[in-house]
């Protein structure tokens, strides 16, 4: 397994191929991208990358999205091999040859949820973050939306428990839902927490601000870019909780702003 994406440029099939996928990236074309990464796929039918690249720009439908990101999941499990699934499990991001692999898997679980496959697309979650516990990629932020989404609460707690550090406001504002829907007493404070790490989510969730992109695929944490990503992702389960956007302004109204913009921080979009 160490010669791939390693030693000499070009030494293997898969390694040659990956570095079109480099050059693929950095394309501003799409239409160059898109001949990029079928030139990578005629030098390797396993470089996984290619496929979730067409997976996002090419694919006319959820369904062509979904067989993409499927050849995608396979080729990068092949490249991989059953000994670097050993070598590597509890460790995967870590090393560059299993990144294609969890990209492809990613984009999977987000067109199955897309298309009402839920437990699949939970499924998928769950096994990414066996295999990477640390999850660089964020995929805890896309499974605790799934399963506040279908109310899974024991499974979500669990979850929330795993990355009891976790202070974005992704985190954080999950929480106080949840803490909200089951009447807690702490949910008031676990309102405040969240407001202190990003004060810009209920003035978004209430429509009174509008949603601020990434421009560049990365997120100010603090910034209104994170609280759009944010609201993006969650909140049609914020609306879908009766008086949970209204609760949630009563006990933010108070608070005194803070500056935005604590640090900068990667979108988890690799």
């Amino acid at each position: 397994m160490a010669g791939l994406f390693g030693g000499a440029k070009d030494a293997d099939p898969i390694s040659a191929a990956q570095n079109v996928m480099y050059q693929a990236w950095d394309a501003t074309d799409r239409r160059e991208r898109i001949r990029l990464a079928k030139q990578a796929l005629a030098i390797s039918s396993l470089c996984a990358d290619a496929y979730v690249l067409l997976a996002e720009e090419e694919a006319r439908s959820v369904e062509q999205a979904l067989a993409f990101y499927r050849l995608g999941v396979e080729a990068g499990q092949k490249a991989i091999g059953p000994e670097g699934f050993k070598e590597y499990a509890g460790h995967f991001w870590g090393f560059l040859e299993t990144r294609p692999y969890m990209r492809a898997r990613q984009g999977l679980a987000v067109v199955l949820w897309a298309m009402g496959q839920h437990q699949e697309a939970i499924g998928h979650c769950q096994a990414m973050l066996e295999l990477n516990p640390n999850d660089n990629q964020g995929i805890r932020y896309l499974l605790s939306g799934y399963l506040l989404a279908l109310g899974h609460t024991d499974a979500l707690k669990q979850l929330l428990g795993q990355f009891e550090d976790d202070g974005t406001a992704m985190w954080l504002y999950t929480r106080a839902l949840l803490a909200f829907r089951e009447n807690s007493p702490a949910a008031d404070k676990l309102a405040e927490e969240a407001w202190v790490a990003n004060g810009y989510v209920p003035e978004i969730l209430s429509g009174r601000r509008p949603v601020i992109a990434s421009r560049d695929g990365y997120i100010t944490l603090g910034g209104e870019d994170e609280a759009g990503e944010y609201a993006k992702d969650n909140g049609a389960i914020w609306r879908a909780t009766p008086g949970a956007i209204e609760w949630l302004t009563r006990v933010t109204s108070t608070l005194v702003p803070r500056p935005p913009g604590r640090s900068a921080g990667g979108k988890w979009k690799q």
